[in-house]
């Protein structure tokens, strides 16, 4: 994979087979084509496609210190049946536990189709040695864990050491084996869309399936224009190099309004083919419960209460 640096607007590295221009961000572009884009007006039957695709894409999500076998089995038969009143609504992508909690998701989730993913290496702040970081994640890849959400060494992207984030990266992704690899950019730490962009490129060059936007661990997480920016730096990558790499959008995404709004962003600037779980994922905990209640809305025409629902 190789050693990263940056001189100018170029990033070379074994990973990509020459040299990717990393380049700079319109910020003022970026922000205006966002806006365009996340509140477009949707079509009666787009929407009802969209709302089922949201609820395909989510990483329903417990990252409490209060977690327990039980609320982490409740979680799981929520993801197998997201409205008990409606079989014909589809199970979510995946559950997201601690790594205490793998063998409990796996156990109520094998054979279903719905994913056990786990954060590990330090989650969240990444602030432990490597090698204690990449034992946690064989850890709950032996566990049943099927997807790893690590965090990206912030300080050292901040600082330039671009190496070491870039052989981080690839370390974790040794480590996961066969299970997929999601790293978390935590971009409300990094100051800019140019250091997002940067990141984005860094992890992608290093092996990384998925990149995502938070951890969901600080006020500012997901948003129109930090979605839109690494959706573009996934684009890029993929023409220069030809390997896909997935999105996941995470942190104080909360309504369905919101996902598809990002669903036109995904759709408008990697194309239809980015539309399925394999390639974007919504990580919520409590998106789940706003798209069924909308579903039901469209389903009946009575809009339900929100306690009508789990409580997750």
């Amino acid at each position: 994979m190789g050693t990263l640096t940056r001189s100018g607007d170029e990033l070379a590295g074994g990973a990509l087979a020459g040299t990717l221009r990393v380049g700079g961000v319109d910020a003022v572009a970026l922000e205006a084509r966002a806006a365009r884009l996340a509140g477009r007006s949707i079509k009666r039957e787009s929407k009802d496609a969209g709302l089922e695709l949201a609820v395909r894409c989510i990483d329903l999500t417990t990252l409490e210190g209060a977690d327990t076998p039980g609320k982490v089995r409740a979680m799981c038969m929520r993801a197998l049946r997201p409205d008990p009143e409606d079989a014909s609504v589809p199970p979510v992508a995946a559950v997201c536990v601690y790594p205490s909690m793998v063998t409990h998701a796996a156990a109520h989730l094998d054979g279903t189709g719905v994913r056990v993913a786990s954060v590990a290496g330090a989650f969240p702040s990444g602030q432990a040695d490597l090698d204690q970081r990449l034992e946690e994640i064989r850890g709950a890849v032996a566990d049943g864990a099927d997807e790893i959400d690590i965090v990206i060494n912030r300080g050292a992207l901040l600082s330039g050491r671009l190496d070491i984030v870039h052989d981080e990266v690839a370390a974790a992704k040794r480590a996961c084996g066969d299970a997929h690899l999601k790293t978390i950019l935590e971009t409300g730490e990094l100051g800019s869309y140019d250091a997002i962009r940067l990141a984005s490129m860094v992890a992608m060059a290093a092996g990384s399936d998925v990149i995502k936007t938070s951890t969901g661990k600080l006020p500012v997480a997901a948003t129109p224009p930090t979605a839109l920016c690494m959706a573009e730096a996934i684009r890029d990558y993929h023409r220069h190099t030809g390997r896909v790499v997935g999105l996941k959008l995470a942190g104080g995404i909360r309504t369905s309004k919101q996902a598809l709004g990002y669903l036109a962003i995904v759709a408008e600037t990697l194309g239809v083919h980015w539309l399925h779980p394999e390639r974007l994922r919504f990580g919520a905990s409590t998106l789940l419960n706003d798209v069924v209640l909308q579903m039901r809305f469209r389903r009946t025409g009575r809009y339900p209460r929100p306690g009508d629902l789990p409580v997750d």
